[in-house]
């Protein structure tokens, strides 16, 4: 039997976690009556080395999945969370004192925390897999028929470490990661007929893509700007500008001069990504292919986005929407988010999730989901660009698994906003990019130390505050995250900018 017929065998098991009764979002799968649980954590970035290497301290973004510690509150769930490299044990510590309704030391003792202690730039999931004697005491500490696995975007790897550790995955099969490709989001939102803009299926190499921009040009002769893709890029940073206007054909845009001078042009384009070049770029076009599509244009426009998942059984739950943060030459890199998103079209959003989402239930796909969106106001009203599909995990799970981490609440479809158990709504603001040369060689402690000297912990009695992620990267990048969490989005933003103001003056 094959690893991909042994996975598929493997995930019938999931229905085991899933009695009906219950919202099965991300991270809580629960059986009836809180029956025993093994969860294994693996926060593996499981993506191409060159994208992944864009990002600043990406290898301290294991440490984003420790919201997962949400599942000791039940005091009959256990916890295996596997790391490169291991955890500070100030940052565990902080997590396990956030856990409400246990106390932390109950909690401590059912987490098990494990190493490879490599420090590489391989995934972490094949790291583990190398590892026969650490795979083994995985397996030694997990009761196989009460347990699964979660991950933060699942591969072949996640696929065949489910498989060697004779657990399900609660993610997609990676066989079905197509639809969270570019050109795979571009099908199905022509299927589903959702909005999105004008654009070519999948490319291979540099004549596909000048064909396709000439093409383009003839079908919308005013097309001022388009972007080009990689097609498993992520967070943006695959994307690069092109500007048309320079372009104008003077007759057919299909003459060898024309695509001679599209291809020139290719050279000038605006890459998101700090340090890309063309060179480089043309090479990973051709060795991993992508699309080319219409750049949104509009005097007013916002970047929302909305969140899903499916369950084992195949129903479609949303279950939240944010406002993007984007920084890049032309703001298409995620920085942060803020939630929820803005009522003028959060209806909207919801329900384009809900048709992205049947869509991709009926292809067989389980798990997360979300759905990038532009936005652009009319004289009529909001217009929804459906920009694409991410079949993981992404920068609003943490921020949303968190406050539900820390108030346990729900979120109410009909309103779009998130309740917590005192009937309060909450909102944030939430960054993984907080960056300053200053922040430089300080350790984990010293944040805790400001923390508590400046008062920026979480509240638990007015259910606001800050809390902080990616405290490992702190030290040699100086970088750091944070959800800022607050009873109206002015105070969500009045705790953001305290809190970066506080770490600012402290630690220069």
């Amino acid at each position: 039997m094959s690893i991909a017929e042994e996975f598929r065998q493997l995930q019938t098991r999931l229905l085991e976690c899933w009695d009906g009764t219950e919202t099965f979002i991300p991270e809580l799968p629960r059986g009836p009556g809180g029956i025993e649980r093994d969860i294994v954590v693996v926060p593996s970035l499981s993506f191409p080395q060159p994208e992944l290497g864009k990002i600043t301290g990406y290898t301290h973004y294991e440490e984003r999945q420790l919201y997962t510690l949400i599942q000791l509150r039940n005091p009959r769930t256990r916890m295996i969370y596997v790391t490169s490299q291991p955890l500070h044990p100030s940052i565990v510590d902080y997590y396990l004192d956030l856990l409400p309704g246990v106390p932390s030391s109950h909690a401590r003792d059912r987490l098990l925390l494990l190493a490879t202690y490599d420090r590489s730039d391989k995934p972490l999931t094949a790291k583990i897999l190398e590892r026969p004697r650490l795979l083994e005491r995985i397996r030694q500490a997990l009761r196989p028929n009460q347990a699964y696995m979660v991950c933060f975007n699942s591969t072949p790897l996640e696929r065949e470490l489910a498989v060697r550790l004779g657990v399900p995955l609660y993610s997609t099969d990676p066989d079905l990661l197509y639809w969270g490709t570019k050109a795979g989001s571009r099908e199905l939102f022509a299927a589903a007929g959702i909005l999105h803009p004008i654009g070519s299926g999948f490319l291979q190499g540099v004549p596909e893509l000048v064909r396709a921009i000439a093409h383009l040009q003839e079908k919308c002769p005013d097309l001022q700007r388009l972007v080009v893709k990689l097609n498993a890029a992520f967070s943006g940073e695959g994307n690069a500008l092109l500007d048309l206007r320079p372009l104008r054909p003077l007759g057919s845009p299909h003459t060898p001069e024309h695509l001679q001078r599209i291809e020139n042009s290719l050279e000038d384009m605006v890459f998101q990504a700090p340090n890309e070049t063309w060179a480089s770029y043309r090479q990973r076009f051709t060795d991993l292919g992508g699309i080319v599509e219409a750049f949104v244009e509009g005097t007013v426009k916002r970047s929302p986005s909305v969140q899903g998942c499916i369950t084992p059984k195949g129903s479609v739950e949303i279950v939240s929407t944010h406002e993007q943060l984007l920084n890049a030459p032309t703001g298409q890199i995620f920085i942060g988010c803020e939630f929820p998103a803005h009522a003028d079209y959060r209806q909207q959003l919801q329900q384009l999730g809900q048709k992205v989402g049947t869509y991709l239930a009926q292809q067989g796909v389980i798990g997360c989901f979300g759905v990038d969106v532009v936005a652009t106001q009319t004289t009529a009203g909001w217009e929804l660009y459906a920009i694409e599909i991410n079949l993981r995990k992404g920068g609003t799970t943490h921020p949303f698994m968190t406050l539900k981490f820390l108030t346990d609440g729900h979120y109410e479809l009909a309103s779009g906003l998130f309740y917590s158990k005192h009937r309060r709504p909450k909102y944030y603001i939430a960054s993984d990019n907080l960056c300053q040369p200053h922040y430089r060689g300080l350790l984990p402690n010293d944040l805790l130390d400001m923390i508590a000297r400046y008062h920026l912990h979480f509240d638990s009695s007015t259910e606001t505050g800050t809390v902080f992620h990616l405290m490992g990267a702190l030290s040699e990048f100086g970088k750091l995250g944070l959800v800022s969490i607050g009873n109206t989005p002015e105070e969500a933003q009045a705790i953001y900018n305290q809190t970066i103001g506080v770490l600012d003056a402290a630690a220069l």
